[in-house]
């Protein structure tokens, strides 16, 4: 294999070349995804029905309405559109210094390696919510799109958007057909009248659409979390393997590949350089606020007052992209007016710290909560209510805001930033900062 310390010398990006309010934004987006993970880190089932386990009442439902509101696919929103911003920014920097082909080699290789750290987080750090492995495979899909019109980037990013709404508007749809057959059959078999097979057939369905998990399941799976490293692997064989092969198809090829495309957009336009108007962040924030937020508040009013009803949950999905991408405008909006005002500097260079060691403080969160949660650490997992698990949050973004700062005080990079630069570009990179530069 030709190594490329044979070829011009090509490198990661320099601190100084660096754009800072992409690494502060990433840092925001890299905190507020454990807003939602932590659900599903530390809790059975439930990481959107907080009826299941985890309480539903008092400061429980409180914190499970304001992640809907303002949270819940937003954070990982922001976090896919810096992904597509990114790839913008590595593959043009590259082209520009002469890179030519090689710089198709070395970002397939940055993706290759990305996806083994997404094997590594789910199947050794044991976080099925691992979102490191399906960036990756969409990632694949992004390079020969590179140099496509901000325009159609964006209509495509859309499109896939509406395409997702449309696939849960089918499934609500034939989940009335499930309800609406079931309760049919239902009705008959009351009369006394002689149910033929497929009616049978149908009252099953509907009971079975309609149940929860058991508390018996709960109570195994918790068990089952609380136990040995190799105990909690085995059990999460079958949910890992859901996760990485149905659901990415399903699911996340509306979800990120979207917003990949529209991101890279937003890069090309210069949204995440921090230099467009306060004006044009201002309109973000309004509109995307405005309605992303207004549509959110409907869909979890009707989830409440159906007391979290599965049928009236997947009817709520039907506008839940909407929300969801209107809402991470908003969200847009306002962090980069917040990075335009200046204030707070020395909150905003130790989110940059975060930002700039994302994938490490990501793993983190995976290595943290396991050793927290389960049976070979200090085995919480099913013990805390939902809002105490924000307690927990809020330690781990309080050590990473210190310990980012600190780390790169010293070092140039992240530790598996470190890992993944040398491994794309197959040269051991500079580690430490020299004091005499």
């Amino acid at each position: 294999m030709e190594n490329l310390t044979n070829q011009p010398h090509f490198k990661p990006t320099s601190q100084k070349s660096r754009i800072n309010s992409l690494d502060v934004i990433r840092g925001i987006a890299l905190l507020g995804i454990l807003l939602m993970n932590i659900n599903g880190m530390g809790l059975p089932f439930s990481y959107d029905d907080p009826t299941v386990a985890g309480g539903s009442d008092g400061l429980n439902i409180k914190v499970w309405y304001i992640n809907e509101l303002f949270f819940e696919g937003t954070m990982r929103g922001l976090f896919t559109l810096l992904f597509g911003a990114g790839f913008i920014l590595l593959t043009t920097r590259l082209e520009k210094s002469g890179a030519g082909i090689k710089t198709a080699d070395i970002y397939y290789r940055r993706i290759f390696w990305l996806l083994i750290f997404g094997l590594i987080n789910v199947w050794i750090l044991l976080w099925h919510g691992d979102i490191l492995f399906p960036y990756a495979i969409f990632g694949l899909l992004l390079f020969p799109f590179r140099n496509t019109p901000i325009k159609t980037l964006i209509i495509s990013g859309i499109i896939l958007i509406c395409l997702g709404s449309v696939w849960n508007i089918s499934d609500y749809n034939n989940d009335l057909k499930i309800k609406e057959s079931g309760v049919t059959a239902l009705e008959l078999k009351k009369s006394g009248t002689t149910l033929l097979e497929i009616q049978k057939n149908d009252i099953t369905a509907w009971e079975n659409f309609q149940k929860k998990q058991s508390p018996e399941k709960i109570k195994a799976f918790t068990e089952k979390m609380r136990e040995g490293y190799w105990d909690v692997s085995l059990e999460k064989v079958e949910l890992n393997h859901f996760m990485q092969t149905w659901f990415p198809y399903r699911y996340w090829v509306w979800d990120i590949l979207s917003y990949m495309l529209i991101g890279m957009a937003f890069f090309k336009i210069k949204i995440f350089h921090g230099t467009r108007s306060t004006k044009l962040y201002l309109w973000f924030l309004i509109i995307g606020y405005g309605l992303g937020v207004t549509i959110n508040y409907l869909e979890a009013q009707l989830i409440l007052e159906s007391n979290f009803d599965k049928l009236i949950m997947h009817k709520a999905a039907m506008t839940y992209q909407i929300g969801r991408l209107f809402t991470t405008m908003g969200h847009i909006g306002l962090f980069m007016l917040f990075i335009k005002s200046g204030i707070l500097g020395f909150l905003q260079k130790a989110l940059a710290a975060v930002g700039r060691m994302a994938l490490t403080n990501y793993l983190m969160h995976s290595v943290i909560t396991s050793i927290l949660f389960y049976g070979f650490g200090f085995a919480l997992f099913g013990t805390l209510q939902r809002y105490e698990l924000y307690y927990i949050v809020g330690s781990i973004w309080v050590f990473q805001l210190i310990t980012s700062p600190i780390w790169l005080k010293y070092f140039q990079y992240g530790p598996v930033e470190w890992l993944w630069r040398s491994l794309t570009y197959q040269k051991k990179q500079p580690f430490k900062i020299d004091k005499n530069d």
